[in-house]
């Protein structure tokens, strides 16, 4: 299996995982993403010598991948590229902030160090919870749930139909490379001087695709918004789960504010 059916498994995995009944995959959607995003808010404010205040942050990505039932191995593998690229932001700290902020036996600990470790770690607990909101919610959901925080509709359906879609565009890939790959079988790789016609014919097939697709949903009565089947209600189990996990985060948070005020 090559790195595109690879890729495009992985996606239809997610998908699957989204389709569990567990708790947190029952909960309502804008629950679900309102947390997120507050998660996310609170994780991104922290000062970036606050290493350890930030820490106990990751007690929400641990107890949802529990009740989720969401293998934390899995994660970590469907995030492989993505993870390093978001650590790679704060490797050239440690080189601009020389200022010693206390020392461990020898070893003098830098401010570029902890802000170093602290921009790491916000990445990968923002990156986390947006992959558990997308693996315990699904795309229709989210966007079923952005529609109610009244986003405009051409930017719902813009997300809905390119994540849909983005699989499309990969098999049409797969299949200019498999046909390069039998003509020249003892290359490794595609040589770089034919690059430029390959995505060439991967966007002209692409457009001819995306033409058939849009005329088919016409035909079926497509206007330019899209229309979320199933229209899920608020239950007192979901008041409950939004009000606890924003006590505990913003306590998380302004208890940290505290210390760092005394201080």
């Amino acid at each position: 299996m090559g790195r595109i059916d690879k890729a495009i498994c992985e996606i239809y995995e997610i998908d699957e995982i989204a389709e569990k009944k567990t708790k947190i995959h029952q909960l309502h959607p804008l629950v679900k993403l309102v947390t997120t995003i507050i998660y996310i808010i609170c994780v991104v404010s922290f000062d970036k010598y606050d290493l350890f205040g930030l820490l106990p942050m990751i007690i929400y990505p641990l107890l949802i991948f529990n009740l989720a039932e969401i293998k934390v191995k899995n994660c970590l593998k469907k995030l492989r590229v993505v993870l390093p690229m978001v650590c790679f932001v704060g490797l050239f700290n440690p080189f601009f902030d020389h200022r010693a902020i206390t020392t461990i036996g020898n070893l003098v600990i830098t401010g570029g160090m902890i802000s170093m470790f602290t921009l790491m770690i916000k990445g990968s607990l923002a990156l986390l919870a947006s992959f558990l909101l997308i693996a315990s919610t699904g795309i229709e959901r989210i966007c079923y749930s952005l529609k109610l925080l009244h986003l405009p509709n051409i930017i719902v359906t813009q997300i809905l139909l390119t994540y849909r879609y983005i699989t499309l565009l990969m098999h049409e890939a797969n299949t200019i490379y498999e046909a390069y790959s039998l003509r020249a079988p003892k290359e490794k790789g595609v040589k770089y001087k034919i690059w430029g016609s390959l995505i060439g014919q991967l966007l002209f097939r692409s457009i001819d695709r995306a033409g058939n697709l849009y005329e088919s949903m016409i035909l079926r009565g497509f206007n330019g918004e899209y229309y979320f089947e199933s229209k899920q209600k608020c239950t007192g189990m979901d008041y409950i789960y939004l009000i606890l996990w924003v006590i505990i985060i913003l306590t998380i948070r302004m208890y940290s504010v505290i210390v760092i005020c005394i201080r």
